[in-house]
């Protein structure tokens, strides 16, 4: 009995020192922003968020940037400027096929931040942060989790 506790506890340290993912991208450079906006990895996807004053699109691919198709995807963005307290919330409908497009009264600013949270059918659900003013083509990798991307340093 003392033999079979001591191999129990012995398998369950080797295999808790195992990793285990369920995805992993094919490489962790950054991700080319295809559409001329800020690119994320959010989970398994690439996120490309292109906002102007008033409009936002987001483009999602997965990790080879093959198009993934958005029909009955749910996607919110929370808009924030700098520290204010205000927020705009934008619905992000399904446009294309691979795009959520959504509009509203807002503006971007180069100290505006994106949440974005998006839901594909029978997916689980992932967020980004974006700075689609900060920077060009962004590489921030978030995992599925909002992230909050340091200022470049001058």
């Amino acid at each position: 009995m003392k033999h079979l506790l001591g191999s129990i506890a012995l398998c369950t340290i080797l295999l808790g020192a195992v990793p285990v993912t369920a995805h992993k991208a094919k490489d962790s450079g950054p991700v080319t922003a295809l559409h001329g906006g800020q690119a994320l990895t959010a989970g398994p996807y690439h996120l490309e968020l292109v906002a102007t004053d008033g409009e936002l699109t987001l483009y999602v691919t997965d990790h080879s940037d093959t198009s993934i198709t958005t029909d009955g995807a749910r996607a919110k963005a929370t808009i924030q400027h700098g520290t204010e307290k205000a927020r705009t919330q934008v619905d992000l409908e399904p446009s294309g096929e691979n795009m959520l497009k959504g509009t509203g009264t807002f503006t971007i600013n180069p100290d505006t931040g994106i949440i974005v949270f998006i839901k594909l059918p029978e997916q689980e659900a992932h967020a980004a942060r974006f700075t689609p003013r900060q920077t060009k083509g962004g590489s921030a990798h978030t995992d599925g989790k909002p992230h909050q991307r340091k200022a470049p340093a001058h």
